[in-house]
């Protein structure tokens, strides 16, 4: 399981992710660029020490990501609230990537096209979108308790 944020624009956002992938032993795969520098104090004070233990492989742009993620033989799960097939409804593989967008745009339509399923996470009538690091944390747990794969 791997989690990809695509352009990240909020640096808070990223420490919390940074710490959640730490945490679970999830590799984090940034594609650049970023709407913040990543010696940003708030990505550290969100990551707090745990940043430091979080796997993360940097991509010069989308392209660049996709082609290592081919060449590996992965999937490709955009997370987006104008998806329609429900999170709980779907089945994970252990080595899937879970795609967030930015936190204002979400992902180009040709990012968007090249994933293998759309996901949304339900939520009740009225509200359209949770936060990034929260979706991430969602997704990820359903991913990981549906592969078995949370650590010891």
């Amino acid at each position: 399981m791997r989690i990809a944020l695509y352009q990240p624009e909020i640096a808070g956002n990223v420490g919390a992710i940074l710490r959640l992938a730490a945490c679970f032993s999830v590799p984090v795969d940034i594609i650049m660029p970023t709407g913040f520098a990543f010696s940003d104090a708030r990505l550290k004070r969100a990551a707090m020490d745990y940043g430091e233990a979080a796997e993360v492989v940097r991509h010069a742009n989308f392209e660049a990501f996709d082609a290592e993620r081919r060449a590996a033989g992965r999937r490709l799960l955009l997370m987006s609230s104008h998806a329609s097939q429900r999170l709980p409804d779907v089945t994970f593989r252990s080595d899937d990537v879970l795609l967030m967008g930015s936190e204002s745009a979400g992902v180009p339509d040709h990012v968007r096209d090249l994933a293998d399923i759309r996901v949304r996470i339900p939520m009740a009538p009225g509200f359209r979108s949770l936060n990034i690091a929260v979706s991430t944390g969602i997704a990820v747990a359903e991913a990981l308790r549906q592969t078995g794969s949370f650590p010891a």
